[in-house]
């Protein structure tokens, strides 16, 4: 792959997509977490903007130095260029951008972008080998195009909502927008596959998807209890449907998740709560036998879980090899990663401009993640891009790049 900087002296990244350039057309949430992805990873992200910025830049509380945090998470390591794509310098630029780019990521309205020239089929008329990624709610056909693509309407719309909350009580969404981040990442997942199929041939492809979709995808086993089991899965508050211990469970002081998905986990478990006997009780033998008569194991665990705090069980159960743990806040989350030696908080930036971020989650032994650049302010890297995208620039050939 050719090394081909966005701007005369600045650092390329390392990572192992060093060398490719990226349109960033998305906002909010999937996208710019897909594109901040393959930043870390090394691409050249150039983040498109409207005059009036990423929506995220406002959603506050909570902020940092004024910005909001939500952009913060998602944003760091891209250069920002503001473009009103009405305006038709602005959509030239676009358009050279795109001409010029590796991978073209957008989540506008499916078909919003042809009016600007900015769709697949026409950037990729002038740039065969581009791979084009669009993140949309309910895909690009007459009836989904049509809708809103929001997560929290995907959390209602494909199920998820009744499978979360107690089974007396209303249904509830999920603590994050867990459909967008995991579209996000099957978005990022499909670019990366394109990309190694462009290495053979040279040519880019059209990458779709939805957040139906991936919502469905993720429902794993209670999606694949309807479609092949013809099970319709319901509400069971924090219990599992297949598997018992599987769930927080009370102590002294507080619940402990306590999750022993089978049979020898749970014969350890039992042996040290010091109720050894259970392990050959013929009501809780078999994780079935276990499932199917919950009702009288649980008491029997509690009744020994609650002499003694959930921090005291903790360490015992996890030394005995059963997986458990505490339920803790975010900062205790973060604590309890930086213990373990996860090293999750990375600085990026320097001085004033420094933002604390969440570490990019792959480890690579060669080719580590790269923290190159705080999340930008609106059009920071404006003029720069502009005079940049006003200069010939040649495209690489198939033949010229490398794996992704």
């Amino acid at each position: 792959m050719t090394a081909n900087p966005l701007l005369p002296g600045s650092a390329p990244g390392r990572g192992p997509l060093a060398g490719l350039l990226v349109a960033d057309f998305s906002r909010v949430l999937a996208g710019p977490y897909a594109t901040m992805l393959l930043a870390d990873l090394g691409a050249e992200v150039v983040k498109v903007e409207s005059p009036a910025g990423d929506d995220t830049r406002s959603w506050a509380p909570p902020v940092r130095e004024g910005v909001a945090t939500y952009y913060l998470g998602i944003n760091r390591n891209k250069r920002s260029v503001a473009l009103d794509l009405k305006d038709p310098d602005d959509a030239a630029a676009a358009r050279e951008l795109a001409r010029r780019a590796d991978v073209v990521v957008e989540n506008f309205k499916p078909g919003g972008l042809a009016r600007f020239g900015l769709d697949y089929d026409t950037v990729a008329a002038g740039n065969p080998g581009v791979v084009y990624a669009s993140i949309s709610g309910f895909g690009s056909g007459p009836e989904g195009a049509r809708l809103p693509g929001y997560d929290l309407i995907v959390q209602a719309i494909s199920g998820l909502m009744s499978l979360t909350g107690d089974p007396d009580g209303e249904p509830f969404r999920a603590g994050i927008s867990v459909f967008d981040v995991m579209a996000g990442l099957h978005a990022t997942i499909g670019v990366l596959s394109a990309l190694n199929l462009r290495h053979e041939t040279g040519a880019g492809q059209h990458v779709e998807v939805n957040l139906l979709s991936s919502a469905l995808s993720g429902l794993v086993n209670h999606s694949s209890a309807y479609v092949a089991g013809g099970v319709v899965p319901f509400r069971m508050g924090n219990s599992h449907p297949s598997l018992f211990p599987y769930e927080p469970l009370p102590c002294a002081d507080g619940d402990l998740i306590i999750t022993a998905g089978n049979n020898g986990q749970f014969r350890k478990l039992v042996e040290v709560l010091g109720v050894p006997e259970l392990a050959d009780d013929p009501r809780f033998l078999r994780n079935e036998d276990r499932n199917a008569n919950r009702d009288q194991l649980r008491p029997l665990l509690v009744e020994r879980l609650r002499t003694r705090t959930k921090m005291e069980w903790f360490r015992d159960i996890i030394a005995a090899g059963v997986p458990c743990g505490p339920i803790n806040t975010v900062d205790q989350g973060v604590a309890f990663a930086e213990e373990v030696g996860l090293d999750p908080v990375v600085t990026v930036g320097e001085g004033a401009a420094a933002v604390p971020s969440v570490r990019n989650p792959i480890r690579f032994s060669a080719t580590p993640a790269d923290y190159r650049l705080p999340p930008p302010g609106l059009d920071e890297h404006g003029a720069e891009i502009r005079e940049w995208l006003g200069a010939p620039a040649a495209r690489p050939t198939g033949s010229e790049e490398g794996a992704a």
